[in-house]
């Protein structure tokens, strides 16, 4: 199969994003691997899937697989890359446009100075929807939240903020993010028995109540150099700890992203979350038939 594709990355987290608005290209997870591969394929952390929409209010929906061929829930950095590419390509003028995942909509707008501001919705607390499996574990509580106990061998119990931002996520505080064990421990955390769905592991440092420095090991793409919805997480979890503010600056390794999020008594306000949306190329690749 030959196929056209995007290059484009937001914050040094990149995507290969395909144009399917005039009918899927039906890819296996094989191909996706491929797609993502970096040394036979393009390279991504992540395959964005654009398609067209049939459901009221919504211009257009769009399917995420991470390197290692799965599909996932949500991806901030995605998101933004998603609104760019759709506006490049002329496949829609709207602005702010209203796009379908897997777990719901999101809004997204684009600015002239070339970011991109996306409606990441409210963050998921319940840990039956995160998922979490918490029985038998005691919550130690901080500021108005609580970290969770984590077995991780060889380290002991590991405090953890659980939460969902549309996918799981596990909010590590750490005194250096330089030196945090991202490598040793992410894996662990990924794969602990205690995430159903496995989890996104984040490591994150405060510098002060507006500015964290962060690192995160993404669920099926390893560490990456941004992750949108690891940001948000981080940065919700900060904020209900009682470490920072309502508007902070998230430094990555790929970038800095701004989160935006007032707490409230049910916790249930949007997240906002603005960041660099940028094209690399775009390019051509024949796809082996593999299953």
């Amino acid at each position: 199969m030959h196929i056209r594709f995007t290059k484009m990355q937001g914050a040094g987290n990149d995507f290969v994003v395909l144009d399917e608005t005039r009918g899927r290209l039906g890819l296996s997870a094989a191909q996706y691997r491929f797609l993502a591969d970096r040394h036979f394929g393009v390279g991504a952390d992540q395959i964005l899937s654009v398609r067209a929409t049939n459901e009221p209010g919504l211009d257009f929906e769009y399917v995420i697989h991470n390197a290692d061929g799965g599909e996932v829930e949500h991806c901030g950095n995605g998101a933004r890359c998603f609104v760019r590419f759709v506006h490049d390509k002329g496949l829609s003028r709207r602005n702010p446009l209203r796009v379908k995942v897997a777990n719901g909509e999101l809004e997204l707008h684009a600015h002239a100075d070339g970011r991109v501001t996306v409606d990441m919705g409210p963050p998921v607390f319940a840990l039956d929807r995160v998922p979490f499996n918490a029985q038998g574990l005691r919550a130690d509580p901080m500021g108005n939240f609580e970290r969770w106990p984590l077995a991780l061998p060889y380290a002991g119990d590991v405090p953890v903020a659980v939460l969902s931002m549309g996918n799981p996520h596990a909010v590590l505080l750490v005194d250096d993010v330089k030196n945090a064990p991202v490598q040793a421990w992410g894996p662990m955390i990924e794969r602990h028995e205690r995430f159903p769905q496995r989890v996104n592991a984040g490591f994150l440092q405060v510098v002060n109540r507006t500015e964290v420095k962060l690192r995160v090991f993404e669920r099926g793409s390893g560490e990456t150099l941004a992750c949108g919805t690891g940001a948000c997480a981080a940065v919700v979890a900060g904020i209900r700890l009682g470490l920072l503010d309502a508007r902070v600056d998230v430094h990555t390794h790929g970038g800095v992203l701004t989160i935006e999020w007032q707490d409230s008594r049910r916790h249930d306000n949007a997240v906002f979350m603005t960041g660099p949306a940028t094209t690399v190329f775009d390019g051509e690749i024949t796809i082996p038939d593999i299953g």
